[in-house]
């Protein structure tokens, strides 16, 4: 029997992301990016960022990502970081996510890297619990109503 390859579309990997972003915000994950790759290169539609507030608590966020993800059977390609705590990455293809303590995030600065990534516009739902967590970023803009 042949093996249909289908081809996920970005919608599809941007709902992703954003499920996964509910997921890390319901354990207080902060300053979430939505980074989109897909044009800029082949290993991934999407980086999600956010940060924890300690090794326990990045830990803490990644499990429950990773709880999710096995909740629908999504595969995990590569999980990294999460005995230390300092930086985690769970690769789901095409959503790739990293969750930093503030001083790893700045020191590999991956919005800078990848500054020529564009930041998504979170929906009203996302947008409402990022302010409720009160960790509302200074430029406002990147937490725009779609």
């Amino acid at each position: 029997m042949e093996k249909r390859e289908t081809k996920l579309t970005i919608e599809h990997s941007k709902a992703k992301a954003e499920r996964f972003l509910k997921t890390a915000l319901s354990k207080k994950a902060l300053r979430p990016i939505l980074l989109r790759l897909d044009k800029l290169t082949p290993i991934t539609d999407y980086f999600l960022i956010v940060s924890g507030k300690s090794a326990r608590h990045v830990k803490s966020i990644a499990d429950a990502i990773v709880e999710d993800a096995h909740s629908d059977s999504t595969t995990a390609y590569s999980i990294e970081g999460l005995t230390q705590g300092n930086w985690a990455l769970l690769d789901f293809g095409e959503v790739i996510i990293h969750v930093f303590q503030d001083h790893s995030r700045e020191f590999y600065d991956l919005e800078g890297l990848w500054s020529d990534a564009p930041r998504e516009v979170f929906p009203a739902d996302i947008v409402k619990e990022i302010e409720a967590s009160g960790e509302v970023e200074e430029d406002e803009d990147e937490f725009s109503i779609s």
